[in-house]
């Protein structure tokens, strides 16, 4: 699972089974239409994990993340994550009257 930093300081997040040449394709206009119309692109983190369905779930998982909450996970403040997840909007977490 991997994510990259683009061009307009977005993050494309990823999964393959040879982040090299998926880096390289990413940046020579190859590789997915979001990271085409962004580039260049540069490599801002990933991990590795022994089966590439492992990897997926893991991109499903961080794709649904926001902007902070990945930048947290590239700055390697894991300690944040659980804040970055709460929700912001509190009136979500109120009991809604039937």
């Amino acid at each position: 699972m991997y994510i990259l930093r683009c061009s307009n300081k977005t993050f494309y997040t990823g999964s393959t089974v040879n982040l090299e040449v998926r880096v390289i394709q990413h940046q020579s206009g190859k590789g997915a239409n979001y990271t085409r119309k962004h580039r260049p692109v540069e490599l801002a983190y990933f991990e590795e994990y022994p089966r590439i369905d492992y990897a997926f779930n893991r991109e499903q998982q961080v794709k649904g993340w926001s902007h902070k909450k990945k930048q947290a996970l590239i700055d390697g403040a894991v300690e944040l994550l659980p804040k970055l997840s709460a929700c912001q909007n509190h009136s979500h977490s109120k009991n809604k009257k039937s």
